[in-house]
């Protein structure tokens, strides 16, 4: 057995745990944004199941699981600032290698105070026996499973990866990169615990997940489907956390639902959830870096998603720690903090990810996001008033601009409703101005969700605003 990880390797934490508007006109709605048929509570799934195992003074012998798992996650009480790793192996294999199972900073959908600590799900094969090791003693340790897939399930998961696109195809920056819709992985079967949230992006998080890198192509959707079960029913949130994953063959998957081209909150960096969008790389990068394909697929994402989003690719940002996700941050809740555009997780959060030689890359990444990027538009929407009774006016008001601030007229934008699975319908046509501007007058019905697109290329979307009918 190799020499316990030093407690030195680990990340501590402070903290545990718009002149005149042209192209007016008006429009009602007449549909509410619909509910996700398949929404369910927050139970158990069948497939994930736990054991408790108390205490672990620094190493443990090996554990055998209820029955077969294909991913494992630890949890414990105390103490928070520790290094756990763990490794498995089936009933007449050989153990695999040790992989960090400790890592924290992924902020929760909500907050719950005083909850156990419990690190990143690690998707591991199929296998029965688990060994722990820690830098310090642990206490009230549980193991957290997901069963693997049945054959057939697998083999109809495999078959998915001559994928559907995910849609709408927008292409800002230099195009959209092929994106697989997340039915592939999910097939249905993976529901949210409630509707998506919209919040805004104003930078990227870059993540790893941990996860050894020797997974083939066909592994892939069942990785993902473990993850999200790992998720949601272990960890409790509202659906996997990250908004996209690539794997190491250079496929861009649709992770969280709610919209690719969207502002969909995820649960991926602790502080920051509301204002960002979470990439993760499939895999460990501590020692080695991606493959090329997959550094490929990561700056033609992010030069796309954020160039949708009229957010510059290059230099810093200031944001707002959010205090009801801030467990894993150094800083303050409610600081503002300076943070680059295109980040690592670590550069937020007090966590190793995306690991070492990953974080190490993306300086070299940075610029070649900016060149892909080219020349965004940011597109505005307003809502006056937000709050109105049924069959009252609401002005919808917006501009289209270029980062300079130069407006962009005679351009078509699109006013759309959302559905609560992010699904878009066009209500309304508007042309901007000369000052860049729009405006439409709506009559909701219900409460719906509204946003505005410029689907010409370079293609621009506004965040969204919620019209609360009373």
């Amino acid at each position: 057995m190799t020499h316990r990880p030093s407690e030195t390797d680990v990340r501590l934490t402070r903290r545990t745990a718009l002149g005149a508007l042209a192209g007016a006109g008006a429009a009602t709605l007449l549909r509410p944004a619909g509910g996700i048929a398949a929404l369910t509570h927050r139970g158990t799934a069948p497939s994930v199941f736990s054991l408790d195992v108390g205490s672990v003074n620094g190493s443990s012998p090996p554990i055998a699981a209820p029955r077969e798992f294909s991913l494992v996650g630890v949890q414990w009480s105390s103490p928070p600032h520790v290094r756990i790793e763990l490794r498995v192996r089936r009933r007449d294999g050989p153990w695999s290698p040790w992989a960090v199972a400790s890592t924290l900073g992924h902020g929760p959908d909500e907050s719950r105070p005083g909850e156990p600590l419990i690190g990143e799900g690690i998707w591991t094969g199929p296998a029965e026996y688990v060994e722990l090791r820690s830098s310090r003693p642990l206490q009230r340790v549980r193991l957290h499973f997901v069963a693997p897939e049945p054959a057939a399930t697998f083999g109809g998961r495999a078959a998915a990866v001559s994928p559907a696109r995910a849609q709408p195809v927008l292409n800002a920056g230099s195009g959209q990169p092929s994106i697989i819709a997340r039915q592939a992985w999910a097939q249905g079967k993976a529901p949210p615990a409630v509707e998506p949230s919209y919040g805004t992006v104003k930078l990227a998080f870059v993540h790893h997940t941990d996860n050894p890198n020797g997974y083939s192509s066909a592994q892939v959707p069942s990785m993902l489907y473990a993850i999200y079960q790992f998720h949601r029913y272990t960890r409790g949130w509202d659906d996997i956390g990250y908004n996209f994953v690539i794997d190491l063959f250079g496929r861009i998957w649709e992770a969280r639902l709610g919209g690719i081209d969207q502002s969909v909150v995820g649960a991926q960096a602790g502080g920051y959830n509301k204002v960002s969008t979470g990439v993760a790389i499939l895999g460990t990068f501590d020692s080695v870096l991606p493959t090329g394909a997959t550094l490929d697929a990561l700056e033609r994402l992010l030069a796309w998603k954020l160039s949708l989003h009229g957010v510059p690719t290059s230099g810093r940002v200031t944001v707002e720690v959010n205090p009801a996700d801030a467990f894993y941050t150094p800083f303050k809740p409610g600081a503002h903090v300076s943070l680059p555009r295109v980040a690592g997780h670590r550069d937020g959060d007090s966590t190793g990810c995306p690991g070492d030689a990953l974080y190490g890359h993306l300086p070299a990444i940075r610029p070649q996001v900016q060149t892909l990027a080219r020349t965004p538009l940011k597109l505005s929407l307003f809502a006056s008033p937000a709050k109105v009774r049924r069959g009252m006016p609401v002005l919808v008001y917006g501009a289209l601009k270029r980062l300079s601030g130069a407006p962009v007229s005679g351009a078509t934008i699109e006013l759309q409703q959302i559905s609560a699975a992010g699904a878009e319908t066009t209500v309304q046509r508007l042309t901007t101005n000369s000052g860049g501007g729009w405006r439409a007058t709506l009559t909701p019905q219900r409460t719906v969700r509204v946003r505005a697109l410029h689907r010409a290329r370079p293609a621009a979307v506004s965040d969204s605003a919620l019209l609360v009918v009373r």
